[in-house]
């Protein structure tokens, strides 16, 4: 009898454990839902895993940063809602922003941490995410070129333990774009791609840091000329 009396405790305690198991699980499926769209959208959240690690932090900063939305990183109620609507827009193609200038030029955005390289026909020829430091490269026209007596382009410079490949200076006196710093001994970019577009691996000294192959198009777009940038 007293076996009897324990059993409808032990059942009504398993009940109430019984719909917390599913929240776990409904949470991970809004997530992957959440990293599939941001990679349909081209916002790069890594692997849909369900987890939202620095990868997918990313993702959303850049979706953010796209649709003028608080830079959280979080997968807040009004990034979700945005997101999962018709209103949502790609991640990696962007207007170039307004009162950037005209003609053939390089546009960098600081609020979106994005770059254009606009043609003379104002076409964009190629654009991508960039990280740099507003504390040091202040908003304003630039132009490449030699500046402070230092080479305008050096194909593959250095600081420290670290090589910079493609680095094109326009700003005094070390300001340039380069593609993301790689380690000397090990030849490694210091930080994946997918931090660029966001502040989440840190401000560079003052550089604009570029991926490789939008680093390899500035260097050509550059070539030979001096080129307007505007900080804006």
């Amino acid at each position: 009898m007293r076996r009897l009396l324990l059993l409808p405790p032990v059942l009504a305690a398993l009940a109430m454990l019984a719909p917390a198991l599913p929240a776990v699980a409904v949470a991970d499926a809004t997530v992957v839902k959440a990293q599939r769209r941001l990679n349909a959208l081209r916002c790069d959240a890594g692997p849909a895993d369900g987890r939202v690690g620095a990868h997918t932090r990313t993702a959303t900063v850049r979706f953010q940063s796209r649709h003028r939305l608080d830079q959280t990183g979080n997968l807040n109620s009004a990034t979700r809602r945005l997101l999962h609507s018709t209103r949502a827009k790609r991640c990696d193609f962007r207007p170039v922003p307004a009162r950037s200038g005209s003609g053939r030029r390089i546009v960098v955005s600081q609020r979106q941490n994005w770059v254009w390289l606009v043609g003379t026909g104002g076409r964009v020829l190629a654009e991508g995410g960039i990280v740099d430091n507003p504390r040091v490269l202040r908003k304003g026209s630039w132009a490449t070129g030699s500046y402070c007596g230092r080479p305008a382009r050096v194909r593959l410079n250095q600081s420290g333990n670290v090589w910079m490949d493609d680095f094109v200076r326009f700003a005094p006196c070390g300001i340039g774009f380069h593609r993301i710093p790689r380690s000397k001994s090990t030849g490694r970019q210091i930080h994946a791609d997918w931090y660029l577009g966001t502040n989440l691996a840190g401000p560079s000294h003052g550089c604009v840091r570029l991926s490789r192959s939008l680093a390899a198009r500035l260097w050509d777009f550059t070539a030979g000329r001096r080129t307007t940038v505007r900080v804006v």
